[in-house]
C-alpha cells in the first residue's frame, strides 16, 4: 500500500515526527493498529446502511418512520423517493437496494424476481378532490367529464394513482371524455396543481389531501383501495438490517406514525 500526502506544514511536520517518536516507544501497538486499519476498513466498521426505495407520495411518513428506526437501532438508512416506475427502472437496472415500499402492491409485478418477502402496511386510499368549499359544485367522478373542469390525473404509466384515474375514468364511461389538462408523474405534483389553483378536480391518495381541499364523498372510489407492501429484495447485501426493519415496520411505533399521517393501518 502506498500513501501519498500532496503537502505536509511545519505543524504537520511536527506531528509527523511525535509520531515516530511514538512508534519507536510502541512499535507492537502500532502493527497491530495497522493491521486492523488493512483488515477492517473505515466504512466496514460503520453499521452498514440500508437502501430503501420508497414511493414519492409517503415521502412524510416514511421519513420520519426511517428516523425512528435509525434512532432505535442505529442503522442508517438512505431512502430514494421517487415513482414507481423509476423506482422500477433502478432495481431492474442496478440491480441493488435492500427495500422497496411500493404505493400499491401491483406495482411489484415488475420487479417481482428480486421480491423475497413481504409485509402489507396500509391501505392506501384515492379519493377525488376539489378546492375548498367545492366551487364547481362537482358531487362525483362522473361529473369528470364537463366542459367546464379543468382536472389533473396521475400519470398510468409512472403512478398507481394514475392507473387508477383511468380506470375510474373508465368504469364511469367517461374515456377520452374529461378534460385532463395535465398529468402528474408523482402524487405531490398532482396535489400542488389544485392548491396553485391549475385545475378544478384530482384523483389523489387521501393522504395528501390539504387543509385547502375538500374530498368528495364517492362510492365510486371505494373499488380502488389499494395496499402499501414493504417488500425485500433479493439482492441485498444486509439481510440482518433486512430483518431489523421488516420487524420495526410491524411495531406500534411505526403503526402510529402511519396513523398520524391519515393512513388506515392493517392489522
Amino acid at each position: 500500500m502506498v500513501l501519498v500526502f500532496s503537502s505536509v506544514s511545519n505543524t504537520g511536520n511536527a506531528r509527523m515526527r511525535g509520531m515516530e517518536n511514538r512508534m519507536k516507544r510502541f512499535p507492537l501497538l502500532f502493527c497491530v493498529a495497522a493491521a486492523l486499519a488493512l483488515t477492517f476498513p473505515v466504512s466496514a466498521l460503520a453499521e452498514k446502511a440500508l437502501h430503501v426505495y420508497c414511493g414519492a407520495g409517503m415521502t412524510k411518513p416514511f421519513g420520519e418512520i426511517a428516523s425512528a428506526f435509525t434512532q432505535k437501532t442505529n442503522i442508517p438508512m438512505e431512502v430514494t423517493y421517487a415513482n414507481a416506475g423509476q423506482i422500477q427502472s433502478q432495481i431492474n437496472t442496478a440491480q441493488e437496494g435492500d427495500f422497496f415500499i411500493a404505493g400499491a402492491v401491483e406495482e411489484l409485478k415488475p420487479v417481482e424476481k428480486y421480491v423475497t418477502a413481504r409485509r402489507d402496511l396500509v391501505k392506501h386510499i384515492p379519493v377525488l378532490a376539489v378546492a375548498k368549499g367545492n366551487p364547481k359544485k362537482i358531487s362525483g367522478v362522473r361529473d369528470l367529464g364537463r366542459s367546464d373542469l379543468r382536472v389533473v390525473l396521475g400519470d398510468a404509466k409512472a403512478t398507481p394513482i394514475g392507473k387508477i384515474a383511468d380506470k375510474a375514468i373508465a368504469d364511469a364511461g367517461l374515456t377520452g371524455k374529461v378534460n385532463v389538462v395535465s398529468r402528474g408523474v408523482t402524487a405531490p405534483s398532482i396535489f400542488n396543481a389544485l392548491n396553485v389553483g391549475e385545475c378544478d378536480a384530482i384523483i389523489v391518495w387521501k393522504e395528501n389531501v390539504t387543509p385547502a381541499m375538500d374530498i368528495l364523498a364517492d362510492p365510486a372510489m371505494d373499488a380502488y383501495v389499494k395496499t402499501i407492501p414493504a417488500a425485500t429484495l433479493s439482492v441485498s447485501t444486509n439481510p440482518e438490517g433486512q430483518k431489523s426493519l421488516l420487524e420495526f415496520l410491524g411495531s406500534d411505533a411505526a403503526k402510529d406514525i402511519w396513523k398520524k399521517h391519515g393512513y388506515v393501518v392493517l392489522n
